[in-house]
């Protein structure tokens, strides 16, 4: 990758500008869905996303709790330029169990992207689709959607966490 597409990709409108908008400390609350329709807990949430490796990712760690027991999460983000789509590994105490997800999406918009993966439900089972939508309507608020997707089926809203940037 030339340094000069890397510029390029950062500048606005680019897709690593995209994920340099995200960049800070955030406060929110996160929403989660067992079943579609039924909301099976909504709890405070803390994250920072930061810049790293010359803007070519963005990392963001995350803290909240789920039935009154702590979760955290890591994500990796960034945007292949050869590929053209982005990129995302996401890890946490919860969902993905010992797993890393991996998950790539579509070039995206001036204002959002989607990232699709899967996981393992069982020997005997094809695996989820999981879905990611982030979009960021404001400087000043994030929204982060993930999405279960049964196979053959339409995805069902999990997780939405709605940001509000810190100071």
């Amino acid at each position: 990758m030339s340094q000069d597409r890397l510029q390029q990709s950062q500048a606005p409108g680019g897709p690593h500008h995209l994920l340099a908008r995200c960049v800070g400390d955030w406060e929110g609350t996160a929403r989660t869905w067992f079943e579609p329709d039924k909301l099976g807990d909504e709890s405070p949430i803390s994250g920072s996303i930061r810049s790293v490796l010359g803007g070519r990712f963005v990392v963001h760690e995350y803290a909240s709790s789920l039935g009154g027991k702590p979760l955290s999460g890591i994500a990796t983000l960034g945007h292949h330029l050869d590929g053209r789509q982005f990129t995302m590994s996401w890890v946490d105490t919860f969902h993905v169990g010992s797993d890393i997800m991996t998950l790539l999406g579509d070039a995206g918009v001036s204002d959002r992207f989607s990232v699709l993966g899967s996981y393992f439900t069982g020997e005997q089972s094809p695996r989820w689709g999981w879905r990611v939508d982030i979009e960021q309507p404001s400087s000043d608020s994030l929204v982060i959607t993930h999405f279960n997707v049964p196979p053959g089926e339409a995805a069902q809203k999990a997780i939405e966490i709605q940001y509000r940037r810190r100071g």
